[in-house]
């Protein structure tokens, strides 16, 4: 099993990147369907979610526009369950579908932010497209229309998710190995 240190931590390798593609490319095929004449613009959520958007967009065939926010909520390997909005959204959803790119819902404590943020600015349509969902750590009750893959309540790295800043350009998606219970809350 491949392992990489990041830090003070070890990771080892959870999923691969040939799954990831897979996954990336049934979203895409979903919203094709689903958006087909509505012209949509997807809402990045930056900067976890990079690397899916980039390579969704790689597959979605329907005119849309694209555009990004910066959020926050993480510190180290936890949530703080607060969420600081370091730059927002400059252009008008009003009458607009959008959809919302996030690299993981795990509390979903900021994309319940996001999706009442665009609610107020008159969004007709919103749907929420995450590469991971963590439904063990779900507390608060969000739409989320695209879910590529469903994992445990573990701390992961790689493909956009980092720790402390670090492990973003990996293309697997590692799992933090724990010596104790403690470092995976």
């Amino acid at each position: 099993m491949k392992t990489v240190t990041i830090k003070d931590k070890e990771f080892s390798i959870s999923i691969s990147a040939e799954k990831i593609q897979e996954a990336v490319a049934n979203v895409a095929e979903q919203i094709n369907w689903d958006l087909a004449g509505k012209d949509p613009l997807f809402l990045v959520v930056l900067n976890g979610a990079f690397m899916f958007a980039a390579d969704l967009m790689r597959h979605v065939t329907i005119p849309c526009e694209i555009t990004f926010i910066k959020l926050s909520s993480y510190e180290g390997t936890q949530s703080t369950g607060v969420v600081k909005e370091i730059f927002g959204l400059n252009e008008s959803v009003a009458g607009r579908t959008v959809v919302v790119v996030e690299d993981i819902v795990d509390t979903g404590i900021t994309m319940e932010r996001i999706v009442g943020s665009l609610r107020e600015k008159g969004a007709s349509d919103i749907r929420v497209a995450t590469f991971f969902l963590k439904p063990d750590s779900l507390k608060r009750d969000v739409p989320l229309n695209y879910v590529a893959l469903r994992i445990p309540n573990q701390f992961i790295v790689g493909y956009g998710l980092d720790y402390d800043g670090y492990g973003r350009n990996l293309k697997e998606i590692y799992t933090l190995q724990s010596k104790s219970s403690e470092e995976i809350k």
